[in-house]
């Protein structure tokens, strides 16, 4: 007799820019259950694309994050 499936938790978005694709970014980064210092780790990168950025009338630091993610991800799924 098998036990019933269990639920899908929700994904909570992030405390800083309210986005659940960088909680699943955070937590695939995260190492043994350190959620602290994985989130450290991603707004200390987004900390420093945002002191790089040469003009005002660029994208937000996530944007150029979210666009730098679609670049490494496929565009076709391969079976």
């Amino acid at each position: 007799m098998r036990k019933r499936e269990a639920k899908k938790r929700p994904l909570l978005p992030d405390p800083e820019f309210k986005d659940q694709l960088v909680t699943r970014f955070v937590n695939n980064l995260m190492w043994d259950g350190k959620k602290s210092t994985a989130y450290k780790i991603f707004y200390d990168a987004i900390n420093i694309i945002d002191e790089r950025k040469k003009e005002e009338e660029e994208k937000t630091a996530l944007e150029i994050w979210k666009d730098a993610l679609s670049n490494v991800m496929p565009h076709v799924e391969v079976r």
